[in-house]
């Protein structure tokens, strides 16, 4: 029997790691900044995430880039404590340029 995938699932723990992401960036933060979850993006059967924020004020994006990419370690295993998830994905962080950055992702993934 083929194994198909089932897009709604996709899309269900897509929403499942989104909240979590926003939570976790909530309390990780230090409020110096605004950093919203603009979508997140599962790839490989679900093993990759990648997580798409922006940042305001503009100037610290890479400041806050740079700390998410240290917690990257501290959020996965968020995941795991708080998602019923069977694969907990290498998670990666990158800003949202908007469009241009979508479609380049899309054409990568």
């Amino acid at each position: 029997m083929e194994h198909r995938p089932n897009p709604y699932k996709d899309k269900r723990a897509e929403e499942v790691l989104r909240e979590l992401a926003m939570k976790f960036i909530a309390n990780e933060s230090n409020g110096t900044s605004l950093v919203t979850v603009t979508n997140v993006l599962l790839s490989n059967r679900g093993k990759n995430l990648m997580v798409c924020f922006t940042v305001l004020p503009e100037e610290k994006e890479e400041v806050v880039l740079d700390f998410l990419k240290r917690k990257r370690p501290e959020f996965k295993e968020y995941i795991k404590e708080n998602s019923r998830l069977g694969i907990i994905p290498l998670v990666d962080f990158q800003i949202d340029f908007g469009e241009k950055n979508r479609q380049t992702v899309d054409r990568l993934i």
